[in-house]
């Protein structure tokens, strides 16, 4: 990995004062030293743009003010409360993170010893230990990576590399301001596409700028392979007005959230997974649709039915048969969510034969 030899202090220098007069200032996890707040924060925002987040952030601290809290909720609730953000495997770690601090007696200080939490890497516990305690730690998520990769104008950018140049970077004093800068020049003057160079105070000895090559830096890494898959949803409504909702196996694809039953698209017909006596439910005739995931391309095809004959009893059938009203209490899948949302305004709750 090729750095040239720039100033030491140019590139902490400059992104302090950047970040004091146009860094984000107002955040709701910013202004506290409460590393439970903090903490909550950075696993919300790992992959999630802050937009996205901040709403998500006050409800879930509203309904779990305190890591006690969080602990001591069942796993159902807390992930009725992340239902929407998606990334559910954050929100299951969250909940096993709180009961072991609780059980240990105290919130961990130091990167090494915040690693040891559930779905906390390097940077995350670099960032909790910097913005919590104030302790030198170099933060490296894929906003900081880009930042690096530009300014550097690096051509394969290793992470063992970065590493030791995000530490070689670090400042003396204003470690929060720093760390703050970075965050927020990724997102907001850096970014993915169309770059702010023109507003960046980076670009004096920006390499990638001066280059002109601020879309080459840094270099792409080899995209992993998407796959595909295919199932269908099972829409089964009970002729007085009830639906089959199963919760999800941990771990896996939203583990823990409810959805309605699967079975893998094939030549056999829909349906052929369950002993019900099911007969189409034309009315809802509901179109496939594609929920994109980090490595594939899940391919979901509602197939709705009625159920005939006897109402099947909860022993008979695992998960819950229930109101559409019901089932939008419970913590859903966005996709999930959604579907239910087009089936309450398809029809009043009841399958009529």
């Amino acid at each position: 990995m090729n750095c040239p030899a720039l100033p030491s202090t140019f590139f902490a220098q400059t992104l302090v004062a950047w970040q004091g007069q146009h860094g984000r200032h107002e955040l709701p996890w910013q202004g506290t030293r409460e590393p439970y707040r903090i903490w909550v924060s950075e696993i919300m925002l790992q992959q999630t743009q802050v937009g996205t987040v901040i709403p998500f952030y006050q409800r879930f601290m509203t309904a779990f003010p305190e890591v006690i809290d969080l602990a001591r909720a069942d796993l159902e609730t807390v992930l009725g409360h992340w239902s929407g953000l998606g990334y559910y495997a954050r929100g299951r770690h969250l909940h096993r993170a709180a009961q072991k601090i609780v059980q240990q007696g105290f919130f961990p200080r130091s990167p090494e010893e915040l690693q040891k939490l559930p779905g906390v890497g390097r940077s995350t516990a670099a960032a909790i230990a910097v913005f919590a305690y104030g302790q030198r730690a170099a933060i490296l998520d894929g906003n900081v990576k880009r930042v690096l990769g530009r300014f550097f104008a690096l051509d394969t950018p290793e992470d063992a590399g970065l590493w030791a140049l995000a530490e070689s970077l670090l400042p003396d004093q204003d470690l929060e301001t720093y760390t703050q800068g970075l965050m927020d020049m990724g997102s907001l003057l850096c970014t993915r596409t169309r770059p702010r160079c023109a507003a960046c105070p980076l670009q004096t000895q920006c390499q990638a700028y001066l280059r002109g090559e601020t879309q080459r830096y840094p270099t792409a890494r080899r995209k992993t392979v998407r796959s595909e898959r295919h199932h269908r949803l099972l829409l089964l409504c009970t002729p007085d007005g009830r639906w089959l909702m199963e919760k999800r196996p941990i771990p896996g694809v939203w583990g823990g959230l409810w959805s309605f039953p699967m079975e893998v698209s094939d030549s056999r017909p829909a349906g052929h997974s369950l002993t019900l006596d099911l007969v189409p439910y034309p009315e809802l005739d509901l179109p496939p649709f594609i929920h994109r995931l980090t490595h594939f391309d899940w391919h979901l095809t509602p197939c709705a039915f009625k159920v005939s004959g006897a109402v099947p009893s909860p022993s008979d059938t695992p998960g819950h048969w229930k109101s559409l009203s019901d089932l939008m209490t419970h913590p859903l899948p966005t996709p999930i969510r959604q579907l239910l949302h087009t089936l309450s305004t398809k029809q009043t709750g009841h399958c009529v034969e």
